[in-house]
């Protein structure tokens, strides 16, 4: 099951079908197939500062952050994957940086997340690779080859 919350924002949210189409086709590109949970938030710049910063030491706003969780439900024994969260801010800036929908971009986020949040890494030049590779296939499926992710 994929949770999607929505902070109150003034930009227009996204589909959120597509937004869990996204999460799904990550987790069968992944060979996922056992049940399992997982929570996208759509929040703003400020609210992912804070979380960057209480959590991962950057006191800057990001595009999207994940924290993995791996925990299972001791009543149903589904496995809660974790928490995505997505700056809709900074997703639309980059909307429009890369000329594509804010869909799009949201998509590619929800994607980059899902993929932390099964244990993928860009820190090092190898891994990146790796998971752009990753990233690409399951934004093709998504009819979104077109799509790359602006790093910072």
């Amino acid at each position: 099951m994929i949770n999607l919350h929505k902070k109150n924002s003034s930009i227009t949210e996204p589909d959120t079908n597509l937004l869990i189409e996204a999460a799904q086709a990550a987790l069968n590109e992944q060979g996922v197939n056992e049940e399992v949970d997982l929570t996208i938030l759509l929040s703003d710049d400020a609210e992912i500062q804070a979380l960057n910063r209480d959590y991962r030491g950057y006191d800057k706003a990001t595009d999207v952050l994940s924290f993995e969780a791996h925990e299972r439900d001791p009543e149903t024994g589904v496995l809660y994957l974790g928490d995505i969260i997505i700056s809709l801010e900074r997703a639309t800036e980059q909307a429009e940086k890369g000329g594509h929908p804010l869909v799009a971009e949201t998509q590619l986020l929800v994607v980059h997340g899902v993929l932390h949040l099964l244990g993928h890494d860009h820190a090092e030049a190898e891994e990146k690779a790796e998971m752009w590779q990753h990233q690409a296939k399951i934004l093709a499926r998504l009819g979104l080859s077109h799509i790359q992710v602006q790093e910072e």
